[in-house]
């Protein structure tokens, strides 16, 4: 049985590998535009940032084994495809949307230094510890994570205090699927199916005797305790931004509002912390995906310790490269890739928590064919030279929300367990 220090330092890892980039810079300028929507907005946010990306350890904890187990029952092939497209969007997308953050907010304010340089010496740093990844959960849970909690609590606490407890009038149609879409750009789902599988590899390395039911324990009780923190900062984060209505001009970035929080709560000194926080929360996300890649490609090759140094190299040169696009650009370029793969995602991640008995082969195979028809026309819409006629796809439900699949997956899924039920007896 594993002690609740032991349980504490996991979730923490956990809530670091989760808390990075997008995690930092949407919540406050989501608050912003939310106005006295912030609730409404924060449950939206809370729904697709944290209730999903946990269920997705859950799910972990309960398969221990890899990204691949998450769509075997679709079949062998697709589940092969769909983690190298995981993968593929990881590593090519939030790993370097981190090194780019981390100029912008944290380097490029104090010093005349180029992207180039910035991203070098950080995906170095990356690469160190990917390559000492038996260490990762004691540094990130121990160290890290601590760090970065103090700093958003002191941020948060402050600003909360320091403006009149009134909201604005919110800018935004609606909401409460607003808050569901701006939660995918955190790419939390995918890093709960990526990192999940570094917290189950780390924790076999150094737990060599602990049990299938004492790791599973430990990892469900880490993931409920990362995700309740995750979500009371995320609220703490858009409640900020909601208060600070009169603060900010109406085009004001998301960059811009953060640093312009840390400075109203902490002055002068704010700036200073806030690079501290955003350099920690940004390189422990691009620690867990670059090991998470690679521990997947060795396990291609016999976990081969060669293939996944060489892919922990790939990993953080491809870093390099794309980390020289602007947060705004590479936020931009992901929205495409998320309306397409992060329902399949999200429907993996729920297949897999489900019981067994309401997950067969046969509801697998059908919910997830389901959910890839009915995102192509949110996949189309997100690509503007591709985007169909306004109306083209109204009939399906929820659309006008970019949420047409879930109504349709949920049918299947009871279609086809009542079918199943019906063919057993």
């Amino acid at each position: 049985m594993f002690k609740k220090k032991e349980t504490l330092v996991t979730a923490f890892a956990l809530f670091s590998l989760f808390f990075g980039a997008g995690n930092l810079i949407l919540p406050p300028l989501l608050g912003f535009n939310s106005g006295n929507q912030w609730l409404i907005v924060t449950i939206g946010f809370g729904l697709s940032g944290v209730a999903i990306p946990v269920l997705g350890i859950l799910a972990h904890a309960k398969l221990q084994g890899t990204l691949i187990d998450f769509g075997n029952k679709v079949s062998p092939t697709f589940s092969l495809i769909y983690a190298f497209f995981i993968y593929a969007i990881a590593i090519a997308l939030p790993s370097p949307r981190t090194a780019s953050v981390t100029h912008e907010m944290a380097i490029q304010p104090y010093w005349d230094i180029s992207s180039w340089f910035t991203s070098s010496v950080y995906f170095a740093l990356v690469l160190l510890f990917a390559l000492n990844r038996s260490k990762i959960l004691n540094i990130l849970g121990k160290i890290l994570t601590p760090a970065i909690i103090v700093i958003l609590l002191l941020i948060i606490g402050i600003t909360v205090f320091s403006f009149p407890f009134d909201f604005g009038n919110t800018t935004i149609a609606s909401p409460f699927t607003n808050g569901i879409l701006e939660g995918y750009q955190t790419f939390d789902a995918i890093g709960a199916v990526v990192v999940g599988g570094v917290i189950i590899i780390s924790i076999n390395l150094k737990y060599v005797n602990a049990s299938y039911d004492d790791k599973k324990t430990m990892i469900r009780n880490a993931a409920w305790f990362a995700g309740l923190a995750l979500f009371l900062i995320y609220m703490g984060l858009i409640l900020s931004g909601a208060l600070s209505h009169t603060a900010f001009n109406t085009d004001t970035t998301r960059t811009e509002i953060l640093s312009g929080l840390a400075k109203q709560s902490l002055g002068n000194i704010g700036n200073l912390f806030l690079s501290i926080l955003v350099g920690l929360a940004c390189f422990t996300t691009a620690v867990g995906i670059v090991t998470g890649t690679a521990d997947f490609i060795a396990s291609r090759f016999h976990e081969s310790k060669k293939v996944y140094t060489l892919m922990a190299v790939i990993g953080s040169l491809l870093g390099v490269l794309m980390g020289q696009f602007n947060v705004a650009y590479i936020i931009a370029v992901a929205i495409p890739s998320l309306m397409f793969i992060y329902p399949i995602t999200i429907i993996l991640i729920l297949l897999n928590v489900v019981p067994d008995k309401y997950a067969s082969v046969l509801v697998f195979r059908a919910v997830t064919i389901t959910t890839i028809l009915f995102s192509i026309p949110d996949f189309l819409g997100s690509i503007s030279a591709l985007a169909p006629a306004a109306n083209t796809f109204s009939w399906i439900p929820l659309q006008q929300y970019s949420l047409g699949w879930v109504l349709p997956a949920l049918l299947v899924f009871v279609l086809t367990n009542l079918l199943a039920r019906t063919n057993t007896n």
